[in-house]
């Protein structure tokens, strides 16, 4: 019994982590019916934003405490809204609308690129960077500029595209050596009955928790969180009714990039060797969640990010490690076999 005890505390707290980066999916999903794979590396630059703010001068003058948590969380979670509204404004938006200044972003990218294989040094990316934005900007005048037209297949292939960008960017920027997060708030355990609780679990279930509670508060009694439930529910009626759609989606990507910028953090608490492929089995794991739960459906992702984490953590506490990562896949089977639309999902009637 207390070993069940203890593997249930331990998978709340892994669901709970999860559980956060499913939000950022199905909240995507919810707006603009588009699978964001980027999402699951947006998670991974949490992870390294939050390792740099640690390592930084402030944080390290703070020490292992909880000014220091809250600064690294917030400051992760400020940067990854950031990066979200990136993705948003110059990957996707340009998919759907006429967008100034796309290729200008993207020639830019691929100058500093240039500059980094010619020279290697900060002169030599700048200048790359700078006339590949100069380029990018003169073709813009001259009248190539991106082809907006309304396609699922279009956005899910650029999503991917920039998921690899930062996957191997993340390489080239931070390195792919692994590194190993530090310990940021006191390590202490807790005897509960023959449980095990240190403060680091109570912490990732504590914070997850919290966020979940302020989203549903975003969401449900805000006048942004109604604008985008009127946009989730009709992209065109929204912008009908007078609904700035592009600063709604901008924004949901902001929350969902925060959310995961905070899912990177609590999982380094636990598992703290982060490297630039990080995301790739967390972020499948989330997305498993997000349709377990019912893809855009906030709660829905929640309770799915909770039963992935037990079922892993179960499967693991009873000597079954070798399917840790395989039962999330076989639980997303399942479902799509007995109940395609998720555990609190609706299924959706379309005109043809």
């Amino acid at each position: 019994m207390e070993t069940f005890l203890q593997q249930l505390v331990n998978g709340i707290s892994q669901g709970s982590a999860y559980a956060l980066i499913a939000l950022g999916y199905t909240m995507v999903y919810g707006v603009l019916r588009l699978i964001n794979f980027a999402h699951s590396d947006v998670y991974m630059f949490g992870a390294f934003m939050g390792y740099y703010i640690a390592n930084s001068t402030l944080g390290l003058a703070l020490g292992p405490s909880i000014p220091g948590a809250i600064l690294v969380m917030v400051g992760s979670m400020a940067l990854c809204a950031c990066l979200g509204i990136l993705i948003e404004r110059f990957a996707y938006r340009p998919g759907r609308s006429p967008s100034p200044f796309t290729l200008s972003f993207w020639f830019g990218i691929l100058g500093a690129g240039f500059g980094q294989l010619l020279g290697g040094t900060l002169v030599s990316v700048a200048l790359g960077a700078l006339a590949g934005a100069v380029l990018g900007f003169v073709l813009e005048k001259v009248g190539l500029k991106p082809k907006p037209q309304s396609s699922h297949l279009k956005l899910l292939i650029i999503a991917i595209g920039v998921s690899f960008f930062l996957e191997n960017g993340g390489q080239q920027v931070f390195g792919a050596d692994p590194k190993f997060f530090p310990q940021i708030i006191p390590n202490r355990s807790i005897d509960v009955g023959g449980v095990s609780l240190d403060t680091q679990k109570l912490t990732v279930l504590g914070v997850a928790l919290l966020l979940m509670i302020l989203l549903n508060v975003v969401v449900h009694y805000t006048k942004t969180g109604k604008a985008m439930r009127a946009v989730s529910f009709n992209l065109d009626t929204a912008k009908l009714m007078g609904i700035n759609t592009d600063r709604i989606i901008a924004f949901t990507f902001a929350l969902g990039s925060a959310l995961a910028g905070a899912g990177g953090i609590l999982v380094t608490l636990m598992y703290p060797r982060i490297d630039p492929l990080m995301g790739i089995m967390p972020g499948l794991k989330a997305f498993v969640a997000a349709v377990l739960g019912g893809i855009g459906n906030i709660t829905g992702a929640m309770i799915g990010g909770l039963i992935i984490g037990l079922a892993e953590v179960m499967a693991v506490g009873y000597g079954q490690s070798t399917y840790r990562d395989a039962i999330a896949f076989v639980i997303l089977v399942l479902i799509l076999l007995l109940k395609p639309t998720g555990i609190m999902g609706k299924g959706m009637v379309e005109k043809v």
